[in-house]
């Protein structure tokens, strides 16, 4: 699909240095490599590509702009009804995923310094889509008859379409040392409000399961907005 809109692709393996090597060299990088599902059992593989590649990648393209793909699951969790944390609040990373999602960052973050590259730390939270996300699978679930976990309770979410072009405008940010920008929709939305309004639409009813927690991963994208 790419290819019929006119865009050149190029598949290799990131993580061989012989291939990564041979990519065209580029001003503007959009750097989204990384792993996230499957975590559990190959967390080598996790680490690998989430805070060795960004090394190889930095080194590459250090007289590049760079914006890098992060995740709001580097942040701690906030009290429900706080709006979410903004780009000032420490990271605290809970499970191999998001501390390797720093591991990402920091990297990116020690090649900056080193070469003085700009960049741009863009840390997306729950990206949503008709084909995936948070409201496809309440939807599911719904459909299912499956009982919906509220422990996490609330959530941010924004259409992907928006956070692509976020992406893009974000290369104009792009400094040294990095930048931290916060990417998703400026709503705390209610899981069990978002499930009862899917399911008035399908003609169906929401089942749950637990209660909802104190706090939450809320990411604060007012700066993003603004």
């Amino acid at each position: 699909e790419l290819e019929e809109a006119g865009v050149e692709t190029i598949a290799c393996d990131l993580l061989q240095d012989g291939e990564l090597g041979k990519l065209p060299d580029a001003a503007n990088i959009i750097y989204m490599a990384g792993n996230k599902f499957g975590t559990k059992g190959r967390e080598y593989f996790t680490w690998a590509m989430n805070a060795y590649l960004p090394g190889r990648v930095a080194d590459k393209y250090k007289d590049s702009r760079i914006v890098v793909f992060s995740s709001g699951n580097v942040y701690p969790f906030s009290p429900v009804g706080s709006g979410g944390v903004n780009e000032s609040v420490p990271p605290g990373p809970i499970g191999e995923y998001a501390q390797s999602c720093l591991g990402r960052e920091r990297v990116f973050e020690y090649f900056s310094q080193l070469n003085g590259t700009p960049m741009l730390i863009y840390r997306l939270n729950y990206a949503i889509d008709m084909r995936y996300g948070v409201l496809l699978e309440l939807a599911k679930s719904i459909q299912a008859g499956k009982p919906i976990d509220l422990t996490m309770g609330y959530a941010n979410v924004i259409w992907q379409g928006d956070a692509n072009a976020m992406a893009l405008r974000s290369l104009t940010k792009c400094s040294n040392p990095p930048s931290i920008l916060n990417i998703t929709g400026p709503e705390t939305m209610s899981i069990r409000w978002a499930a009862q309004e899917l399911a008035g639409r399908l003609g169906s009813e929401a089942v749950f399961a637990g209660v909802e927690a104190d706090t939450a991963l809320l990411s604060n994208a007012s700066r993003s907005h603004q």
